[in-house]
């Protein structure tokens, strides 16, 4: 595996531990305030969506630069 992929790797895990943790609380903690709960409902929703974004960063987004590239290009 080259460095340039490992790099894309490491960037997509912690870019979805970042936002994902972020907006998992912020939604959380507006929907449904700090509850008694809150914590564990909190790290159930970051997992779920840790989950679901990972492979969505590594599968769709070098799809979504292709086309960006193409669009600015094309500019």
């Amino acid at each position: 595996m080259n460095t340039h992929f490992k790099r894309k790797i490491v960037f997509a895990l912690s870019m979805g531990v970042v936002t994902t943790g972020l907006i998992s609380f912020t939604l959380l903690a507006l929907n449904l305030g700090f509850s008694k709960g809150f914590v564990l409902t909190w790290l159930r929703s970051w997992s779920i969506a840790y989950l679901i974004v990972i492979p969505t960063i590594l599968l769709i987004g070098p799809r979504l630069q292709a086309q960006v590239d193409r669009v600015i290009r094309d500019v």
